[in-house]
């Protein structure tokens, strides 16, 4: 190949396009006639469009923020009470999320949409947790995402002081309140070597609701949307 000649860019990536491949090839995953659990973000909510073009009907929806179950409403999907669907010993077969990072071992930093302790609680609630994403949030390591905390308003600074203590460079997000109504500081610097370890240590801290590192339970699976088609790959244990 002649060293100077000029090589063409290829296509530029439609990102919604590989988002909404990802929310498509997540169909799959609903159960006939079952409750789904869904999550939030923008590959989610895409999700959430193509819920009606799939095979298998949900029965409903248990959903983990307030504007996914406004979604799900205009969509025509029953949004059910989680605390309800346990008592009565219903099944949630699979819970569908996006993630703002994945790595190798299916480890993820959740919380860019402020909705991280409650994904963590449907997820938790759900028998197989199912990832969906477009390439561009899959990382040989996670960090790069600033990592959101979820802190009750009269700990942030405690909480904040501790994290400056691991090399961690937090920051208030402004103007947001979740829905659980508290704060989120967002860190940047921390070195995530061992998340698992890292998200046991920060959520024992007083004032921490919880930490947007999902490794202690990460996903079963993932469907990864990539301009060469779609990939799964499974969590060491876990179906494909």
């Amino acid at each position: 190949m002649d060293r100077n000649a000029r090589v063409e860019p290829g296509p530029p990536v439609d990102q919604n396009a590989l988002k909404r491949a990802a929310a498509r090839a997540a169909l799959e995953e609903v159960v006939d006639g079952a409750i789904v659990g869904v999550g939030s973000g923008s590959t989610v909510e895409l999700f959430i469009e193509e819920l009606h073009g799939g095979a298998a009907r949900p029965a409903g929806a248990v959903s983990s923020s307030e504007r996914s179950s406004q979604r799900l409403r205009a969509a025509g999907i029953e949004v059910y009470d989680l605390n309800r669907v346990l008592a009565e010993g219903r099944r949630l077969p699979v819970y569908i999320d996006g993630a703002d990072e994945i790595d190798g071992a299916l480890h993820m930093i959740k919380g860019g949409g402020a909705a991280l302790t409650r994904e963590k609680i449907v997820a938790a609630a759900c028998e197989r947790f199912v990832c969906i994403v477009d390439a561009s949030k899959c990382v040989a390591r996670l960090g790069r995402f600033p990592l959101p905390v979820e802190v009750i308003p009269m700990a942030r600074e405690l909480v904040a002081a501790r994290l400056r203590a691991l090399g961690g460079r937090p920051l208030l997000r402004d103007g947001v309140v979740t829905d659980n109504g508290n704060h989120i500081l967002d860190v940047v610097g921390l070195d995530i070597d061992d998340p698992a370890a890292l998200e046991s240590e920060i959520d024992h801290w007083p004032g921490v609701v919880t930490v947007g590192l999902f490794a202690r339970k990460g996903a079963d699976v993932v469907i990864i949307a990539s301009a060469q088609g779609i990939e799964r790959r499974a969590a060491s244990g876990a179906r494909a």
